[in-house]
């Protein structure tokens, strides 16, 4: 039987049979669903994009299918209906998003100003599309819209993209440009001006009134900055314009509203109009097209200004060779890929391992402009001088996997996001750095000091970059800020997550404080590190919430598998776990090494087969993303061998539900990566890697001479197979390897890894 997989496989591959390189791999569709339904929870699956972008580049030119709910990426592959073409997405991200700003669609006939119903698209703008012409790939996406028979297509480069749109013959098309549409809201004021027969050129305004990050709770507070030319000269063209009044609220469910949506329906049409200002306007140029006639539109953004849009664009689109621009978005993709190489797997193994890397290469992304513009926390304009200004920062998600995984592939992103974390810290007068930063807003969204984490990773690891004073004093206030105080341990709802969390932070800052040579501060924060035992009640036997005077919190009949109890998004038993830098602590707490290896064997074995949303190893989400790699550390590192195995193969695959949970902004797919790979950290902020069993026969990783003193670092096998994956013996550099985690300076020094592999686990290696 052909599969869905096997289908988008194919799909992938002949629109990327130019593509030589890894590239050609990457399936943008793997993981293009919000659907609850599928996922068997409100927190949906994958919830990544399938447009063009360029590796960790401003501009992700992909299609919109919904503009409400809780649909961070804007787009669900089972919706039969499309928006619009939009210049900036989000990927992977829940809270019901932001973004995708500058929609542009092509249409005929008689113009319309709303979008209209899915289950009516004839009645706005949106319209129905052909799934079977719709493609995508690296740096590429194209669809064929069925309502007005148009094929678009569009590519990027990284502040810019380029549309092409080949019409059927017709007296009214036209390209239309929504300013207020956003993903999760609307933006709240809009500005465009005709700058010349070819050009137009404004900006969108988007605050917390009008939803959008966490539907205003996020504060995300940007202006989008435009610089749009088209291939056609603008003959007849103009503005639209909703009322709306002073005293409507704009939030989320409010844009979705009847109401809304039928003062937008009946804008005010206004042709010839060269300049348009308003809470909701949109833009539009018509023409007559001949059968088959291709007109493209290519724009530049900035966050700074529409100058600083115009030089991006001109810096990188200069003509309306839209195959050119593809091919080097393929060009860039395949050199960001090709820094690591994998041998051996199957066809399907190579595409999620591609896709997954290409996942991780859209954030952190760039913020700042080609002249180094960018905008700061205090809302000026900044020049970078010695780093690229980036934005967009899961914390609590990427500190696990996702960014030790580019100190190793992209140690640069990493200086730049702690240089962006810094001076918005600084800029801002904050202070402290932020844990889920989104264009300069202080979300503070989930929970933690993810960012000490990160720091003190990259300091141990090398990575230099950055003004580590300053670093350090803002790590500081942080943990001081936001930590488990002189209690030494937090109450409240989420006490056994914040506490446990914040033990672990406290540890990161003390790792870095002794590797500064701040020795008092060294023995406070280590000593910190201990306080996940303050929340162990030794009656349960385990990790329960405690009340703000002292007292523990009612035990609730399902015990520690109560979701929500004192945790979040996780239950006491999975948030349990995460003491990464005390495991021989937190084994004699919950009572010695054959209980919690017995306890830690149910809980993956309880797990059901297709991996979705559970009560046990929840892969779906990311407190237990370090739990596998734990049997290492508990002297059965077989286990750990069987279950990333396992959890590759069931947990990800190459197709529209091929993750089993959000993808968090490359969390989900960099765990893949490392784990693929036969490497991962349990406890970012150690440089020690655990060695797991790789998927494929051969890795190799292309280091940054500026980081490292080695070329390259492969980790090879011998017998590798779906059935041996057992690590029987090793070598490092030829030389015989009894233990079953290697350190980043052995990786960054070069060589290789060698593993011999069997059915059988062999359990006396990787013990020593």
């Amino acid at each position: 039987m052909k599969t869905t997989a096997t289908i988008f496989f194919l799909a992938t591959l002949s629109i990327s049979a130019n593509a030589q390189g890894p590239a050609a791999y990457v399936n943008p569709f793997i993981g293009a669903s919000t659907s609850e339904g599928a996922a068997g929870i409100y927190h949906g699956l994958g919830k990544t994009f399938p447009g063009a972008a360029t590796p960790f580049g401003m501009v992700q030119l992909s299609p919109n299918t919904i503009t409400g709910g809780d649909n961070g990426s804007g787009y669900s592959y089972e919706h039969k209906t499309i928006e619009g073409f939009a210049f900036t997405q989000m990927s992977g991200i829940g809270w019901f998003g932001d973004l995708g700003n500058f929609l542009v669609m092509p249409a005929t006939g008689p113009l319309q100003t709303s979008a209209g119903n899915p289950q009516r698209p004839e009645e706005g703008y949106r319209s129905a599309y052909s799934k079977q012409d719709e493609k995508a790939a690296a740096g590429y996406y194209c669809v064929k819209l069925t309502e007005h028979d148009i094929k678009a297509e569009m590519t990027a480069a990284p502040h810019s993209g380029i549309m092409r749109f080949t019409f059927p013959a017709h007296q009214q098309s036209r390209i239309q440009i929504d300013l207020a549409r956003r993903v999760g809201g609307t933006s709240t004021w809009q500005e465009v001006k005709v700058i010349d027969d070819r050009t137009i050129a404004g900006y969108m305004r988007c605050t917390p009134d009008g939803g959008g990050w966490g539907n205003g709770d996020g504060k995300g507070n940007y202006t989008v900055y435009f610089y749009a030319q088209f291939s056609k000269p603008l003959k007849k063209y103009g503005t639209w314009s909703a009322d709306i009044p002073d005293g409507w609220t704009r939030k989320r469910e409010d844009i979705e509203s009847a109401r809304y949506q039928q003062q937008i329906a009946q804008a005010e049409v206004l042709p010839g109009t060269k300049e348009g200002s308003g809470k909701h306007i949109g833009f539009y140029t018509e023409f007559e097209t001949t059968p088959g006639e291709t007109v493209l539109m290519k724009a530049g953004i900035s966050f700074v200004s529409i100058e600083g849009a115009k030089a991006n664009l001109q810096a990188e689109i200069k003509d309306w060779n839209f195959d050119l621009v593809r091919h080097r978005a393929t060009d860039l993709w395949n050199k960001a890929l090709g820094k690591m190489t994998v041998a051996g797997g199957t066809e399907e193994e190579k595409s999620v391992f591609y896709t997954a890397l290409y996942h991780t290469m859209i954030d952190p992304r760039t913020f700042s402009d080609v002249d180094g513009k960018y905008i700061g926390g205090d809302g000026k304009v900044h020049v970078v001088k010695d780093f690229s200004k980036r934005t967009i920062f899961s914390g609590w998600d990427v500190f696990r996997s996702q960014m030790p995984l580019q100190t190793i592939i992209n140690p640069r992103v990493v200086n730049d996001m702690i240089n962006s974390l810094v001076t918005l810290a600084d800029e801002s007068g904050n202070r402290y750095l932020e844990r889920w930063e989104f264009l300069n807003a202080y979300s503070g969204c989930m929970i933690g000091n993810p960012a000490v984490s990160v720091i003190a990773d990259a300091w141990l690891k090398g990575i230099r970059g950055f003004d580590v004073q300053k670093a350090y004093s803002f790590a500081k206030n942080s943990v001081e800020k936001f930590g488990n105080g002189g209690k030494g341990y937090s109450t409240g709802g989420l006490s056994v997550s914040l506490t446990l969390e914040y033990a672990y932070f406290d540890w990161c800052l003390g790792k870095l404080a002794g590797a500064l040579g701040k020795k008092e501060d060294e023995k406070i924060y280590l000593a910190r590190g201990g306080n996940y035992r303050n929340v162990f009640d030794t009656g349960k036997a385990w990790f329960r919430p405690r009340n703000d005077d002292g007292s523990w919190q009612p035990w609730p009949e399902e015990g520690r598998m109560r979701q929500g109890y004192g945790t979040i998004e996780s239950s006491p038993y999975q948030q349990g776990w995460f003491v990464p830098q005390d495991v021989p602590g937190m084994a004699a707490l919950m009572g010695g090494h054959e209980k919690v290896l017995a306890d830690l064997t149910a809980f993956f074995d309880k797990v059901p087969e297709n991996m979705m949303w559970n009560d046990y190893y929840n892969h779906a989400n990311e407190p237990v993303h370090h739990v596998p790699f734990l049997f290492n550390r508990l002297g059965a590192p077989w286990l750990t061998q069987k279950w990333t195995r396992e959890i590759c193969a069931r947990a990800y695959h190459n197709s529209v539900e091929g993750l089993v949970g959000n993808e968090d902004v490359g969390q989900m797919s960099a765990w893949y990566v490392l784990a693929a790979s036969g490497l991962h950290p349990v406890c970012p902020g150690s440089t020690r890697y655990e060695i797991t069993s790789p998927v494929f026969n051969t890795i190799t990783i292309a280091l940054d001479p500026a980081y490292a003193k080695g070329k390259r670092f492969t980790v090879s096998t011998r017998n590798n197979s779906p059935a041996n994956r057992y690590i029987r013996r090793a070598w490092l550099n030829g030389k015989p390897y009894q233990h079953s985690y290697i350190d980043h300076a052995s990786i960054a020094a070069g060589g290789t890894l060698l593993l011999e592999m069997g059915n059988e686990p062999n359990k006396n290696w990787g013990n020593q």
